[in-house]
């Protein structure tokens, strides 16, 4: 029996919509066949800009017990799937702060061949999204990762908005995902074709 395909959810989130992002893709990895691991990086802002926003707050204090990502987490995995909010175009600096520990790790070439791929929110469509998931790859293109984009793979990325570099969705006044379960779909068919493409490279690698 082939070994199972060893998947890394890493995300940040702040309000929770990227931790949602993550369990979708948790819960689509293990369906897959995958053995999954989420985690999420440290948070790197003050508990006083913490607590002044009551849904940051709340979300801070039901994810205490979600484990911290470490380096390792990648180093071990076959298949890296990040999920990050939109901060002016960029990824939140939480998770830049992550990526650049991973300094030794890339210098020893373990984080080379590592299938990857991302997603993104926003509070509009057009705040940026396509650009940070970008962002976000270029990290991994230095790592000589292999990037499985979703692409227009499926007709059902469309009603998630169509975005070939990773899942992105909108987020409304209220906190809530606009199209929730097109993206939730997106997400499934985001981290299966992650699950898949990261299973044809462990066989060849230990082929």
């Amino acid at each position: 029996m082939a070994e199972k395909v060893k998947l890394a959810v890493i995300y940040y989130s702040s309000t929770g919509t990227n931790y949602q992002f993550a369990q979708w893709a948790k819960e689509a990895g293990e369906a897959a066949g995958a053995e999954v691991k989420l985690v999420k990086v440290p948070e790197l802002a003050p508990l006083s800009a913490i607590e002044a926003n009551p849904a940051w707050h709340a979300h801070y204090k039901a994810t205490v017990d979600v484990p911290t990502a470490t380096i390792d987490d990648m180093v071990e995995a076959d298949g890296l799937i990040f999920s990050v909010p939109t901060r002016f175009g960029v990824m939140a600096s939480q998770m830049k702060q992550y990526f650049d520990t991973a300094g030794g790790a890339w210098g020893q070439g373990k984080l080379a061949n590592k299938v990857v791929s991302a997603m993104t929110s926003a509070q509009n469509p057009h705040g940026g999204q396509e650009a940070t998931i970008l962002s976000l790859y270029t990290v991994m293109h230095h790592w000589g990762a292999i990037i499985a984009a979703p692409g227009y793979t499926d007709p059902a990325l469309f009603a998630a908005g169509g975005n070939p570099y990773g899942t992105s969705a909108s987020i409304s006044q209220d906190g809530e995902i606009i199209g929730a379960d097109a993206v939730k779909e997106a997400v499934g068919i985001q981290a299966r074709r992650t699950v898949e493409v990261a299973g044809w490279v462990k066989k060849g690698l230990n082929g």
